[in-house]
């Protein structure tokens, strides 16, 4: 089996990722911030990356902030995964990155473009937003008596856990470039995302479409973002609500 480092690795996809490949058999490094032995901010780079790509054969990159950064951090990996030889390079992305001009979306893109360009043997993933984080959305739009939402725009989540079953094999195989994009198994208006959340959860909020402004919006409201022919996720997001709740 073959050494792989996964960036983010104690994240909410990282993590999964970490499992499965060492359910595999694999040997796995797990590189976070804050997580020893190999503690490193991709951002800043030096001597800690280099000792975590050494002796690596993958590097699974799930690290990822919308605070700013990723690129840096992305042509930092990049240039030490290189002079350790590293054979393979897979990267997690967004759909939509190149349809919707959201900083974070443009961010996600140019990084894509920094793995292409690597020299290195390269994967690249899009999938569509994870349940998780939609419900994270929600949490903060409920915490006031009327919950505003942006009108006329869908979404199309995914189950995480089905994402990183994926970027584990991936990451088995070799380079394969730009694969298929890995979507939920339903477009849903937000409206009813959020009405379903509502009930879930048990709290009462009155829910209202507001249209919005931009670029950005447009985009989104176009459905930019969403991969209706790749709606291959099996999960999902009323259950995975149920299964949350139970935990």
């Amino acid at each position: 089996m073959t050494t792989i480092l996964v960036t983010g690795g104690t994240g909410t996809l990282g993590r999964l990722v970490t499992e499965r490949l060492r359910t595999d058999g694999h040997e796995v490094r797990v590189l976070s911030r804050h997580t020893p032995p190999y503690a490193v901010d991709l951002r800043e780079g030096g001597p800690r990356l280099d000792a975590a790509v050494a002796g690596v054969d993958t590097v699974v990159h799930c690290a990822s902030t919308p605070r700013g950064g990723d690129e840096q951090a992305a042509a930092n990996l990049v240039s030490a995964a290189r002079e350790a030889g590293v054979r393979h390079l897979v990267h997690i992305s967004i759909v939509g990155v190149d349809r919707v001009p959201f900083g974070y979306y443009r961010a996600k893109l140019a990084v894509e473009k920094l793995v292409e360009e690597s020299g290195l043997g390269w994967t690249v993933l899009r999938a569509t937003q994870f349940h998780d984080l939609l419900v994270q959305v929600l949490q903060t739009l409920a915490k006031v008596p009327v919950m505003v939402l942006p009108a006329g725009v869908s979404d199309q989540p995914v189950e995480v856990a089905e994402v990183a079953d994926r970027l584990a094999e991936l990451a088995a195989g070799p380079p394969a470039g730009r694969v298929d994009d890995l979507a939920g198994p339903e477009v849903r208006t937000f409206e009813s995302l959020a009405r379903a959340f509502l009930k879930a959860s048990g709290r009462r909020c009155a829910v209202l479409n507001v249209p919005l402004w931009g670029a950005s919006y447009r985009a989104f409201r176009a459905g930019g973002h969403l991969a209706p022919e790749r709606a291959v996720g099996r999960g999902t997001f009323e259950e995975y609500l149920a299964t949350r709740l139970r935990r």
